[in-house]
């Protein structure tokens, strides 16, 4: 049945989708949605006659978006993803094979070894053997391993998909063997789940399908295919007379193996006779498993690989290239997002930039501004710190989020330090060329912040909000060219590591009281860190 899939701030709610359905915020709706984004009757969703569906939009102030592209209408295609505000849709048309995978049982079994008929190892099945004086049936057989092998890989070739190659699958195994049901399961955890099923009579979908947890131990277990018999006498069954009615007589259940890592067993049975399945069969059922091991391993890798180019595109512009490789590999885990941390706020300002923007073609001062950005986030990228944003010719940088950050006020602090080191390189560069100096001013503050991701439904970007960034503003607002002027929460943690400048005082915009404020003029102990007497106030 079609529908509705919600899919927004961990939230999932399906929606049947009937001949006409209404969405918007409105409760009347067919659809719901509480997001103050969308209009209170926002789009419909209408059956056509030929049962495919169509959204049209009803003239929303913020539109509705399938994929990335807004629409007035438009028929919707298995997998659409729609977007209406803040909020995420996926239209779903395919049959629903959750009820069928709840209807897979692996039960405990006393079936014993009579009930097994033939067992194959999985890493024997597929050996070849040399062509010199090889028996005619051993040809044919390594000829069906072949057939079958190109037979599978027309059918699932460059899919990339579970969700598509698993029925592939399953469909290519019921055109080669006399099966009445199947199932593939996938190992997620260290335990087998179901992960598809089929039915050859699609009337029989709402049977039990009860899986042998000795059968399914020996595949796992000892990585062999296992062909059963007569499976409606084992001991099991004795007694239940809706599995007895299901006449199951033959069952192969075989492993899916890539290389020596088991990902999971596929299971066809037989509600024929008690020998649906020859040894043969079996055979060829494990050349199918081992071709679909193969796929599934590739589309595994392929999702693996496409949330890696996600998670490195969407953090390789905001933190240091060693955090971004860290959170891909999976060491290091971000905090959810929305949440009340502690994190050191660097705010730095280029000094008189406004009058420098009006003596200066547009040109040169983006491509100042460029060359110098360049340099600066290389500094707080080397000390983990994370990009929040820029702001005409001013730089945001978060230590501690979105990745926790030990001694996170200390790498803020000699972030600045290099920064105004660093900018002194720069400019006598710039002086040697005839250019202006700049000169920049470096605030910073510590403390507790909400993180987390902040925009629209279209352009979402992490940052972090509170009193505390605001104070971080402030001081970089106070700091005169070359200063680095800390608050108190952050000195607290650096007073001994740093040579600095205790201020008066100083009351700022926001704040009842006066701020204890310091000029940090370099580590303590390091000659080559400080900066020159005219860069600092008098004492």
């Amino acid at each position: 049945m079609a529908k509705l899939i919600l899919l927004t701030g961990g939230i999932r709610k399906e929606f049947d989708l009937g001949d006409f359905n209404t969405i918007g915020r409105h409760p009347d709706n067919s659809v719901q949605i509480l997001d103050r984004i969308v209009s209170k009757e926002h789009a419909h969703v209408i059956k056509q006659p030929d049962a495919t569906f169509m959204l049209k939009d009803l003239g929303s102030l913020n539109g509705t978006y399938v994929g990335n592209t807004r629409i007035h209408e438009q028929i919707l295609k298995h997998g659409d993803e729609i977007t209406m505000g803040s909020t995420r849709l996926l239209f779903s048309d395919r049959p629903s094979t959750e009820e069928s995978l709840h209807r897979v049982t692996i039960a405990p079994s006393s079936i014993n070894e009579s009930h097994i008929r033939h067992k194959v190892d999985a890493d024997k099945s597929e050996r070849f053997l040399p062509v010199k004086d090889l028996p005619i049936d051993t040809l044919k057989r390594d000829y069906e391993k072949l057939r079958i092998a190109h037979e599978l890989g027309q059918a699932i070739m460059g899919i990339l998909d579970l969700e598509t190659l698993l029925p592939k699958i399953l469909d290519k195994s019921f055109e080669l063997l006399p099966a009445d049901r199947g199932v593939i399961l996938l190992m997620e955890g260290g335990v087998l789940q179901p992960k598809y099923v089929k039915h050859k009579n699609p009337k029989q979908a709402h049977e039990q399908i009860v899986l042998s947890n000795a059968i399914l131990n020996e595949v796992t277990g000892q990585k062999r295919a296992v062909l059963s018999s007569d499976a409606s006498m084992d001991a099991r069954f004795v007694g239940s007379h809706s599995i007895i009615m299901q006449g199951i007589r033959s069952t192969m259940s075989v492993p899916l193996m890539h290389g020596n890592e088991l990902l999971g067993v596929m299971h066809l049975d037989s509600q024929i006779a008690a020998n649906a399945f020859t040894e043969k069969d079996l055979q060829l059922f494990n050349s199918i498993a081992n071709q679909a091991a193969v796929a599934i391993q590739n589309a595994r890798l392929a999702k693996k690989i496409e949330e890696e180019a996600k998670t490195r595109a969407q953090f390789q512009r905001l933190l240091s290239p060693k955090l971004v490789e860290q959170l891909v590999s999976g060491q290091l885990h971000l905090e959810k997002v929305g949440e009340l941390r502690e994190v050191t706020m660097l705010f730095s300002d280029i000094r008189g930039f406004t009058a420098m923007s009006e003596k200066a073609k547009p040109t040169e001062i983006v491509a100042m501004l460029n060359e110098y950005f360049e340099s600066m986030v290389d500094i707080l990228f080397r000390w983990n710190g994370t990009l929040d944003k820029y702001v005409g010719d001013e730089l945001i940088g978060l230590f501690g989020a979105p990745v926790a950050l030990e001694d996170a006020a200390w790498h803020a602090v000699q972030c600045a330090i290099d920064m105004q080191a660093a900018l002194r390189e720069f400019n006598h560069a710039r002086q040697q060329k005839g250019m202006e100096p700049i000169h920049v001013g470096i605030g910073i503050n510590t403390g507790m912040v909400v993180s987390g991701m902040i925009g629209s439904s279209r352009t979402m970007q992490y940052t972090v909000i509170g009193d505390a960034v605001n104070t971080a503003a402030r001081l970089c607002s106070l700091a005169k060219p070359g200063e680095i002027i800390v608050s108190e929460t952050t000195i607290a943690s650096v007073a001994d590591k740093v040579e600095m400048i205790a201020l008066p005082a100083t009351k700022v915009k926001g704040k009842a009281q006066a701020l204890r404020i310091y000029n940090v003029v370099g580590r303590k102990g390091d000659p080559s860190g400080f900066f020159t007497k005219e860069m600092t106030r008098p004492g």
